[in-house]
């Protein structure tokens, strides 16, 4: 059961200004958000909307210029070097739509390498891979390097990855992006699948309307600012 009474994620009065050959441009405008622990839910809107910024400041990948973020009750808009690395390092994952996966390490390798440096045993390292594994659909492909592998079975492994540290929220940039519609269909069952299962937070940026079809919860973005948040029944 998710307890809806538990912000996984807060963001207050978000502000986002670059600097484009001197002028200044608003990426956010003051953007409030609140985010239960176990959704599954797509930020979604138009090129230049606003949606990877916002990603980027929710994952501590980018400041913003003016409000807060929390995840998990703690201050990450506050945060910086080596604590922010280390917290972003237990409590998030990232999936990619280009895999980002390490071509000179195997399937268990590349999943283990959070584990390795969160310093968890070896033993417990490996049970943890078996059943990720198992749960992505890819038991038996723990020896193989990723150019063994299709585009689909890579993004399996980016989604094993990203899920085996057991992190608090799963952050995923057009994850769909480089797959055909029937691949990108079963991960997105997959990863829904273990959200139900292990009650991890999925936050997706995405144009595509598969995901948008398969989040149980849509938020627009318009110009830096919530144009809609649409909680699915």
């Amino acid at each position: 059961m998710i307890d809806k009474s538990y912000d996984i994620i807060k963001a207050e009065a978000l502000e986002k200004t670059y600097e484009d050959n001197g002028v200044p441009v608003k990426a956010l405008r003051g953007v409030d958000l609140e985010i239960k622990k176990g959704e599954f839910l797509s930020i979604v809107g138009p090129s230049g909307s606003g949606k990877t910024t916002l990603l980027n400041i929710i994952s501590g990948l980018d400041d913003p210029s003016k409000g807060e973020v929390y995840l998990n009750n703690k201050l990450i808009s506050s945060m910086s070097g080596r604590e922010l690395s280390d917290f972003r390092r237990d409590n998030i994952g990232f999936i990619f739509q280009s895999h980002n996966l390490i071509p000179v390490l195997s399937v268990e390798e590349n999943i283990e390498y959070i584990m390795l440096l969160q310093r968890v045993p070896k033993e417990e390292r490996h049970k943890r891979v078996e059943n990720i594994l198992r749960d992505v659909g890819l038991e038996g492909f723990a020896d193989r390097f990723p150019t063994q592998l299709s585009g689909g079975q890579q993004q399996r492994v980016a989604i094993a990855r990203a899920m085996v540290s057991r992190p608090a929220l799963i952050l995923a940039d057009e994850p769909t992006a480089s797959l055909d519609s029937k691949t990108g269909s079963e991960l997105l069952d997959i990863m829904r699948s273990l959200n139900e299962k292990r009650d991890m937070t999925f936050i997706f940026s995405t144009h595509d309307k598969l995901v948008m079809d398969k989040a149980r919860r849509l938020i627009v973005l318009k110009d830096g600012q919530i144009e809609s948040d649409e909680v699915k029944k």
